[in-house]
């Protein structure tokens, strides 16, 4: 492995986990404890993390340009992004025809959605496979991939899904977020992926974001949606008093019940 594939590595381990272990990356990457050193060395001086004694943590910029991947988002937060689930679906009407960007979130409204008489389209492989490799799929409609280049959180985006987003028209959408601040609004640290999901909310009358209450005080390296462009969103109970005080101010905000006190 390369030097900067393994530094990319180390930071995407540090973004999903927030601290890593020296003797753990070594152990994992088959090299030495020094080599790792060196590249926390090196990541540091790029203010990507903070050096603490036998590993590193996340700095406080860490991540604008990274996205993690999918399968590390996954197992955070399981419990609050399954209530945030349950909180979307009942939005969704029979007949409708719904987009749902990618996302571990809206992978979980997905699951809630299989044997709905709704027509889905989405950007994700994941909600793809979760919506067709199941006997109880989306009865009355048909589940439309938009193809494109896939990113580490499973997201298709590029001129193909951008082309096909262009030509769809739903009634709702529904999109997941890595960062949401009052002054940044809706971010992602891929520019491609930010793009995509501009289209995906134009490609809707009604946008709802799906984000669990992680994603506040996040800032990604690319803006895709301001809270005027966003009819609503769905967090868990997780989100303090504060936060809540700041977003109800700037968007429709829903308080899901279940997962952290």
């Amino acid at each position: 492995m390369l030097a900067a594939q393994r530094r990319r590595h180390i930071l995407a381990a540090v973004v999903a986990h927030g601290a890593v272990r020296v003797i753990d990356l070594a152990d994992e990457l088959g090299v030495s404890e020094m080599t790792i050193r060196r590249d926390l060395d090196v990541l540091e001086e790029a203010a990507e993390l903070t050096k603490v004694h036998g590993g590193a943590v996340r700095s406080a910029a860490a991540g604008r340009g990274l996205e993690p991947p999918s399968a590390h988002k996954a197992s955070r937060e399981a419990a609050e992004k399954r209530a945030i689930a349950a909180a979307a679906a009942p939005l969704v009407e029979d007949g409708m025809t719904v987009a749902v960007g990618a996302g571990t979130t809206t992978l979980e409204l997905a699951r809630m959605l299989r044997g709905r008489p709704i027509a889905v389209v989405t950007n994700s492989i994941s909600i793809f496979h979760v919506l067709t490799d199941s006997p109880e799929e989306p009865a009355g409609g048909a589940v439309q991939l938009t193809g494109g280049q896939r990113t580490p959180s499973d997201a298709l985006v590029g001129p193909v899904a951008n082309a096909m987003l262009e030509r769809v028209r739903c009634d709702l959408a529904f999109l997941g977020t890595h960062g949401i601040d009052p002054t940044a609004g809706f971010t992602s640290p891929n520019i491609g992926e930010a793009e995509t999901n501009r289209r995906l909310i134009g490609a809707a009358r009604s946008t709802v974001m799906l984000a669990d209450h992680t994603k506040f005080g996040e800032i990604g390296a690319h803006l895709f949606a301001e809270f005027s462009a966003v009819d609503g969103m769905i967090t868990d109970a997780g989100l303090g008093p504060a936060a809540r005080e700041v977003l109800t101010d700037v968007i429709d905000l829903t308080v899901a019940e279940g997962g952290v006190p």
